[in-house]
C-alpha cells in the first residue's frame, strides 16, 4: 500500500547515485514512493564538489552549493540528500553562509544574481537518516514493517561528512552516534558495535594510496565480521563504493576473504517495509546479498 504524500522535499540526488550507485538512487524514489514521502529532484542541480573545491577555491564551493541550496529555496522545501558527504558539504556551505557574521553571503549573491538566483537562507539541509527519524519518526516507521529482520545483525558505517563536517547543525554525537542504529532496531534488525564505525572508509586517499586506503576498509570490513555482523548499512555511498565495489581489491591487499555484504540505508528500510529486493537494487552489489536475503527467508 502506498501512503499519500505527507512530507515533501526538494530531492539532492548527489552524481554517485546517478551512476555508480543507481541502486540508491532506485532504493530512494521506491521508499519514499512507499512511505508517502514526495520527492521534486532537483534536476539543474550540480555537483557539490565532495569537499574538494575548497582545496583550491571556497569560494567556488560556496557559490556552487549556494545556488543548489537557492533552487530548493524557490521551491520553497527542504533539500533531502541520501549522500552523507553532500549533506557534509551543502550542509556546511548552508550554515556558513547563514551565520549573521559571514562576510561571503554578498559576494556569493552577486555571482548567484547573474544566473537569476538568490541564496537567502531560508531553508534545511537534511539526510534521508534525519529525515526518517527526526520528520517521519521511528515509530511510524515501525508500522510499516512488513518482512522480518530479527535474524539480522547490522553494523553500522556512518561516513566522516554525516557526522563531523558541520559545526552548527549536528543530528547525531559526532564521536558516539546512535541514529543508524535506532533505525536497525527500528526495522527489527539488532545493531553490532565495532571499532571503526564512525572513522574514515579511506575512499578519499584511494586514488593515490590505494593500499592505505584498502588497509583502511579491510580493518573496518575485519572487526564487523569479527563483531557478528551480517551486513554493514551506510548513508554514504562513496563509503559504498569502498566498502563494496572495491572488496575485491581490499581482499588482496589484506590477505584474506571478506564477502560481507554492504547495503545502502534506503534498502535495508526498504527490504523491511515488503519492498522487492530486485526494485532495491540488491542484484547491483559487487558483493553478493544471496546470503543476505537467504537468512531473511
Amino acid at each position: 500500500m502506498i501512503e499519500t504524500p505527507t512530507l515533501k522535499y526538494a530531492y539532492y540526488a548527489g552524481c554517485v547515485a546517478k551512476g555508480a550507485c543507481k541502486e540508491l538512487h532506485g532504493s530512494t524514489t521506491a521508499i519514499a514512493k512507499a512511505l508517502g514521502i514526495e520527492l521534486v529532484e532537483l534536476y539543474k542541480a550540480t555537483c557539490c564538489g565532495s569537499g574538494t573545491f575548497k582545496e583550491t577555491d571556497e569560494l567556488m564551493e560556496d557559490v556552487v552549493n549556494a545556488r543548489n541550496i537557492a533552487l530548493a529555496e524557490e521551491l520553497q522545501l527542504p533539500i533531502m540528500t541520501q549522500c552523507s558527504t553532500c549533506q557534509g558539504v551543502l550542509g556546511r556551505v548552508n550554515d556558513k553562509l547563514k551565520a549573521e557574521d559571514c562576510s561571503r553571503k554578498d559576494e556569493v549573491n552577486a555571482l548567484l544574481n547573474t544566473q537569476g538566483h538568490n541564496f537567502q537562507g531560508s531553508t534545511e539541509v537534511l539526510h534521508l537518516l534525519w529525515v526518517m527519524i527526526r520528520d517521519y519518526g521511528l515509530e511510524r516507521l515501525a508500522t510499516k514493517v512488513s518482512r522480518s529482520l530479527a535474524n539480522l545483525k547490522c553494523a553500522s558505517f556512518y561516513g566522516c561528512y554525516l557526522l563531523r563536517s558541520q559545526t552548527v547543525t549536528r543530528f547525531d554525537d559526532p564521536f558516539k552516534p546512535e541514529s543508524l542504529e535506532n533505525i536497525f532496531r527500528t526495522v527489527g534488525a539488532t545493531p553490532v558495535y565495532y571499532d571503526g564505525r564512525v572513522e574514515c572508509c579511506g575512499w578519499p586517499i584511494s586514488s593515490y594510496a590505494p593500499k592505505e586506503s584498502f588497509s583502511m576498509a579491510g580493518r573496518h570490513l575485519t572487526a564487523a565480521i569479527v563483531a557478528g555482523a551480517d551486513c554493514i548499512v551506510t548513508p554514504c555511498p562513496l563509503c559504498h563504493l569502498n566498502l563494496d565495489s572495491r572488496q575485491p581489491e581490499v581482499e588482496k591487499v589484506i590477505g584474506q576473504k571478506l564477502g560481507i555484504p554492504i547495503l545502502h540505508l534506503p534498502q535495508l528500510i526498504g527490504l523491511a517495509i515488503g519492498i522487492d529486493p530486485k526494485t532495491l537494487g540488491l542484484d547491483r552489489h559487487i558483493v553478493s546479498t544471496s546470503k543476505l536475503l537467504q537468512k531473511l527467508g
